[in-house]
């Protein structure tokens, strides 16, 4: 069983910054692919980014492209994704997720989440 413990969360106005860490353990993830998600008051949990067990691919969102950068440190089995140019509309708990298999992009993919980061971007 894998636990993921997401931090890095907060309030920022529009145009700044965050950088958010997700920490797995309790199983090696270091062969899965990984990913960000995002959700919203009363919306769909939807796809941000993702990272090959690599590093060396990485997939984003229209609305994620140009502003975050998905990172990982397999040493220390932790995902990053630094955000940048924030949004209001970018206002959400993110949570970070094991990929299990199939598409990247879907939700359905993925077997394991935590608990989630608040981001909040004031206007």
């Amino acid at each position: 069983q894998v636990q993921l413990v997401e931090s890095g969360g907060g309030l920022v106005q529009a145009g700044g910054s965050l950088r958010l860490s997700c920490a797995a353990s309790g199983r090696d993830v270091s062969r899965s692919a990984m990913g960000w998600f995002r959700q919203a008051p009363g919306k769909e949990r939807e796809f941000v980014a993702a990272i090959s067990f690599s590093g060396s691919s990485k997939f984003y969102s229209d609305s994620a492209k140009g502003r975050f950068t998905i990172s990982r440190d397999i040493t220390n089995n932790t995902i990053h994704l630094q955000m940048s140019g924030l949004k209001p509309e970018d206002t959400a708990v993110y949570v970070c997720a094991v990929h299990r298999g199939g598409s990247l992009y879907v939700k359905e993919a993925y077997d394991a989440w935590g608990q989630g980061t608040q981001v909040t971007v004031s206007s």
